[in-house]
């Protein structure tokens, strides 16, 4: 005997407007979440590889309280996936623990090639690593959102997005520190002649 449609497993019942919302999806939408939800399980997989081998303690919190706060963002984002209603859990804010001092300028070191082994990676290449993975994500999701139909799921991906950049400049403000990622400038010259090359606009009556 065949199930009812709107019969969940474990024997439940869900309410035909419960039915309706969660089948609340777009074609393409569809796609661009399931992308989305790969690209946030990818991230949460590497940094379980990466926990095992990174050495400094600071990145390593860096590395469990991302991993925390995208466990539950994962769950979030499949929650209102799967029923296109609120999530139990709404969308959090992540909070990076790292000063926004910058170092400036470049210094000379030895030139830098792929390493031939694992056992050459250091908290440099981890860092590098997480860093590239949390800014692809950030664009993963800033995609589909433009894209999303059903407007909780788009909401929940939307707020999502701010808190993804926030890891990733966390990541680089570790590297930098750590002289990883260092920052160059231009000449002073050049920066005043680039800073003064425009002038505001005069302002458009708003209707």
């Amino acid at each position: 005997m065949a199930k009812n449609q709107n019969q969940m497993q474990g024997g439940t019942q869900m309410p035909q407007n419960m039915a309706n919302q969660a089948m609340n999806h777009g074609a393409h939408e569809m796609l661009d979440s399931h992308e989305l939800i790969g690209c946030l399980t990818g991230v949460l997989e590497q940094y379980q590889l990466y926990n095992q081998h990174i050495q400094d303690q600071e990145l390593k919190g860096i590395l469990q309280r991302q991993s925390a706060f995208l466990t539950q963002l994962y769950n979030t984002v499949i929650d209102s996936f799967q029923t296109g209603q609120d999530p139990n859990v709404p969308t959090q804010q992540y909070k990076m623990e790292q000063s926004n001092e910058i170092t400036y300028g470049l210094q000379a070191g030895q030139p830098k090639k792929p390493k031939q082994s694992v056992g050459e990676l250091t908290d440099d290449c981890y860092s590098s690593f997480m860093l590239s993975q949390t800014k692809s994500a950030a664009s993963t999701f800033t995609m589909a959102a433009a894209e999303m139909n059903n407007p909780v799921l788009r909401r929940v991906v939307a707020d999502s997005v701010p808190n993804l950049i926030e890891m990733g400049y966390e990541l680089f403000l570790y590297q930098n520190k750590h002289g990883y990622y260092q920052v160059p400038q231009l000449k002073e010259q050049d920066m005043a002649t680039m800073l003064h090359a425009y002038t505001k606009a005069p302002q458009q009556g708003m209707h």
